[in-house]
């Protein structure tokens, strides 16, 4: 394969191999039928073996099959050969983003699962108080039961009720972060209670809770640090500028500019074919996850919508 080195089986010789450079651009792929889709798996794989520079991946957030490379045409080329080579039909599109959902208020929920069938039913019910937690610390979930409201044994299931609900997002469908999460309260039934209703009634009260609780979008910021020659900086600039981004310093280096700024990922998509358009190729840039940022309300309701929801009431 591409960096091998072939000699006469009495040299032990081995060449240094060429180093690749990291992918730049990504885009999702997916098969038009059922029938592609292990041919898909195949034929990006054999790719992925003769091509250094091409990688793909399965993105766990999204679950999408994400193929990274060197650039637009490059990935073009790829989708191409599978169609020719493979004889796989595949679309590609931007790539999701994993946003995130959060809450900027507090707010009490109750749920309630009841279920009567003929002979035994099910019973749950509790009662919780969600607030914000601090920014990275995750999710927390404390039990402040007293007096046996909810028997010891079933307070796993509505936590873990809690938990799933936060995994399945609530507002559009996208996981939830950093939100503190108390159990209060609630009843239970002698006969009808099971663990399979405290976990359902845990899923409706986090639902009920988190609606109240002024839920917000937030979606991922990169650092992103482009390095231009001097002539090209403003035009780098105002590009950066319309996709969002901050400008958070501009450095002189050596005849270049350094610009480091904080961009939404959702804006960076197509960036590698924009940026050498603005500077005649000789621009260069770099990106890394940064942190999560509330998503501006001009473009909320394109990702609800995108998401399969209505937006949801404002406070």
């Amino acid at each position: 394969t591409t960096g091998d080195t072939l000699c006469d089986e009495e040299y032990d010789v081995m060449l240094e191999p060429p180093t690749f450079p990291e992918p730049v651009i990504s885009m999702a792929v997916e098969p038009k039928t059922k029938a592609d889709r292990e041919k898909l798996g195949e034929g990006l794989q054999r790719l992925a073996e003769e091509d250094p520079t091409f990688r793909c991946f399965h993105n766990d957030d999204t679950g999408q099959l994400i193929i990274a490379g060197m650039g637009e045409l490059h990935l073009e080329i790829i989708v191409d050969r599978l169609k020719r080579e493979f004889k796989v039909d595949a679309s590609t599109g931007a790539p999701q983003i994993a946003y995130r959902e959060t809450i900027l208020g507090k707010a009490d929920g109750e749920g309630k699962f009841i279920r009567q069938s003929g002979g035994r039913g099910q019973y749950g019910h509790c009662c919780i108080k969600v607030e914000p937690n601090e920014k990275g610390k995750g999710n927390e979930i404390l039990n402040k039961i007293v007096g046996g409201a909810i028997p010891r044994e079933y307070i796993p299931a509505v936590i873990h009720g809690i938990e799933e609900a936060c995994k399945g997002g609530v507002y559009a469908g996208y996981q939830v972060i950093d939100v503190k999460v108390e159990i209060v309260d609630g009843t239970f039934h002698e006969v009808d209670s099971n663990e399979l209703a405290f976990r359902m009634a845990g899923i409706f009260a986090m639902k009920d809770a988190f609606k109240k609780a002024h839920p917000i979008l937030l979606e991922p910021i990169m650092k992103v640090e482009v390095t231009t020659p001097d002539e090209y900086q403003g035009d780098l600039l105002g590009d950066v500028n319309r996709r969002r981004g901050r400008i958070i310093s501009i450095d002189a280096k050596n005849g270049q500019t350094i610009l480091n700024a904080n961009v939404p990922l959702g804006e960076m998509f197509g960036y590698a074919t924009a940026i050498r358009s603005l500077s005649k190729g000789r621009a260069s840039y770099s990106m890394e996850p940064l942190t999560f940022e509330q998503v501006p309300s001009s473009i909320l309701n394109v990702i609800l919508e995108a998401a399969g929801k209505k937006p949801a009431a404002r406070s």
